[in-house]
Parts: structure tokens; sequence; C-alpha cells
């Protein structure tokens, strides 16, 4: 069959069903890549620093719109509020957030009048590889640069110990710290005192900066461009798959012609006509049967 494949015009024929099948795989990419697009397209406005007390209230739901918005607040660390949050991942090695309590100027009390210094916002100030490596926060008012993330879920049934949290979850840290806050956190990428960088974006801090990027958006999966991505791809194979078929046809024809010229029949004239033999002549019948 093989030689039958390398005439001239089966050759020719294999490079037009090669690249009809190419053609079809790129339809089926190009289908493929419709079928999951974003359900909401990223923000770029996330990017833009704004002020956390504009942004977010305390005591309130928090809002989808304000994930990974950049914000920045002025106001003070309290030493005496910092976590460990355990199994936290940089490059592959497991270590710890620091998360510190961060009083912030300006925030509103919860009924809206006046302002509290009591009001705060977990921060998760750095990464360390070991529990010895956080460092106390720095002191006196500065100002806290980060991406606002929404509260994490407690981890249940679990005994994190003394000075650790089991996520960053707000509904937790309230709970260690008895001090009402915001709903959300933030990831610091940079605390400033004194227009100087003080936090774990500093030169010989013994942190790491977190340097988390937006979410990627939720996907959602178009099912008729999927259908027609998987579609093409059997057109591709069905275009192969004729050119074989065309070709075992071709064979096919080859071999009868090769046994019609060995045998000198043509067309239907090759028959098998029963052979009478002598067994099957019939016998004479005896008359005094």
């Amino acid at each position: 069959m093989w030689k039958t494949a390398l005439k001239p015009r089966w050759i020719a024929g294999l490079l037009f069903a090669m690249v009809l099948s190419g053609v079809f795989v790129l339809l089926s990419q190009w289908q493929f890549g419709r079928s999951t697009t974003p359900d909401v397209p990223l923000n770029p406005t996330t990017e833009t620093v704004q002020s956390l007390t504009s942004t977010l209230q305390p005591g309130t739901f928090f809002p989808g719109s304000v994930s990974d918005q950049m914000v920045s607040a002025d106001g003070t660390f309290d030493p005496d509020r910092q976590v460990l949050v355990a199994d936290r991942l940089r490059d592959g090695q497991s270590g710890f957030w620091v998360v510190t309590a961060f009083a912030v100027s300006g925030a509103p009390l919860l009924d809206g009048v006046g302002a509290s210094p009591e009001v705060v916002i977990p921060v998760a100030r750095g990464w360390v590889a070991t529990a010895d490596d956080a460092t106390a926060p720095p002191s006196g008012n500065l100002t806290v640069t980060g991406r606002l993330i929404p509260s994490e879920a407690p981890v249940p049934q679990r005994d994190p110990g003394p000075g650790r949290a089991t996520a960053v979850s707000v509904a937790e840290l309230i709970n260690i710290w008895n001090v009402s806050s915001y709903p959300g956190f933030v990831a610091a990428t940079s605390e400033v005192a004194g227009g100087v960088e003080v936090g774990a974006a500093a030169g010989g801090s013994s942190m790491e900066s977190l340097d988390i990027g937006p979410q990627p958006a939720a996907q959602k999966i178009n099912w008729l461009s999927l259908f027609y991505a998987i579609e093409w791809i059997v057109f591709a194979g069905f275009a192969l798959f004729i050119w074989l078929r065309l070709v075992r046809d071709d064979h096919l024809r080859d071999l009868e012609e090769a046994y019609d010229e060995e045998f000198g029949v043509e067309g239907d004239e090759f028959k098998l006509a029963p052979t009478r033999t002598a067994s099957m002549s019939p016998q004479p019948r005896n008359n005094n049967d």
C-alpha cells in the first residue's frame, strides 16, 4: 500500500490534506481561545493608588469592585497586635506572613461620628522563612501603601498557637485583637516614615516584600465556541482519513488489475463453472428394482 502512496498524485494529495488539516487546526485554536473569556475584565484603575478611607469603610461588606485596589493610609502600627500566618509560599518555600494591626488615621467610627484610632486594618507587612525572622513594626506615624484584598476564611478546628493566626481573617483577628477593623486587609508594598522606606522593601530587612499582583478575572466557558473547536479538530482528522481511504482504494484496484493480468481475465469474464465428475453422472436404472 505504501508503494501506492508514493505515487506523485497521492504525495500531492497528502500535502493538500496536511495543509487543509493545518487550516482546520488553526481554526480550532481560534475557536478555543474564544471559548474562555473573562467574566469581568481586569480593571486598570486598580493600579492607581487611592486613599483607603475613601475606598472602603470599616464595619461594612467588602465590595468586589475594590478588590485588588492599590490603596494608601496614614496611621501607626500597634506592636502588641501582630500575628504570624503559617504555610505561606514564596518561590516554592513555605514560611510566614507577618500581619500587624494598623490604626488608620481619619478612620470613621462605626456610627459615622468622629474618628477613632482604634479602627484598624490588618497589614501583611512581609514574608519570613522562620518565626524568628519576624521583626517588630516601625514606630511612629507612617504611610502604608499596598493592595487591598478581601478577608480570608479562617481554618476551622485548628489551634495556631499564641501569636499565630490560621489565616488573614478579619473575623479571627478581631477576636484576637479585640478591636474594630476594616473588612479586608492590605498586602503592603511600602511603609514610608518621613520620606524613608522602613518596611520589607527597605534594604537590610529580614522580611521580604510580598509583591502580590492583581488576581486574574474569573473565566466563563462559551460552550458553542468550544464545540466548534472540537469540530474543527474532527475535520482535520477527517481530511487525512479521506486521503488514506483514497490511497487504499487505489491500492485495491492495482491488486485487482495485477490479478486479472496474471490469470488472463477481464472484468466479469472470470467465472467458476461447476465441473461434473464421474460420481455426479447419473447411474443406469436397474429394471429389476
